[in-house]
């Protein structure tokens, strides 16, 4: 199995409304606690090492995109 980075989803937005609303009313502490448990039970539902190892990659190269860019509009 390979990483899918297309939606998978009929419905994008409200995959991410869904998201976004299970935040609404969490404190910071609380909200970071449902994303840990949010990708430690999607991560066991794709079971496959491979796929996880290429997730994780690609969302650490995004995060650090993202700080790279935020630097640059700074300066």
């Amino acid at each position: 199995m390979t990483l899918s980075t297309s939606s998978n989803f009929a419905k994008p937005d409200d995959a991410f409304r869904a998201i976004v609303e299970a935040h609404r009313g969490l404190s910071d502490t609380q909200s970071a606690d449902l994303d840990a448990a949010l990708v430690l039970v999607l991560a066991n539902h794709i079971g496959d090492l491979d796929v996880l190892n290429e997730a994780i990659v690609l969302a650490k190269r995004r995060m650090l995109d993202d700080s790279q860019q935020q630097q640059q509009q700074q300066q």
